[in-house]
């Protein structure tokens, strides 16, 4: 049986303590894909490629069943907040 989305939640929400968390499932309910935006406190100071290891760390024991992780932003709060600002003041039409 594969992994669930709420076993991917829980583990970055203990492990990462995210302000904004997004977890989809894109393999159909197989819980063998999932897609990732996350933010974090935990990423300050740290590269890209760290905050992504970061990640693969929280989720060990669930990566294990994973075949796919997309992490589509790993935010700090600023950086999130400022993309937020910048969505609001140039939304898309």
């Amino acid at each position: 049986m594969g992994v669930t989305k709420e076993q991917v939640e829980s583990s970055l929400r203990a492990k990462m303590n995210p302000s904004q968390l997004e977890v989809i499932d894109t393999s159909g309910g197989c819980g063998a894909s999932f897609a990732i935006e996350i933010v974090s406190e935990k990423f300050e100071g740290k590269r890209l490629l760290e905050r992504h290891r970061l990640v693969n760390a929280a989720l060990e024991e669930e990566m294990k069943e994973i075949h796919a992780l997309s992490i589509k932003k790993a935010l700090t709060p600023e950086q999130w907040n400022q993309q937020q600002q910048t969505e609001k003041s140039h939304p898309s039409s």
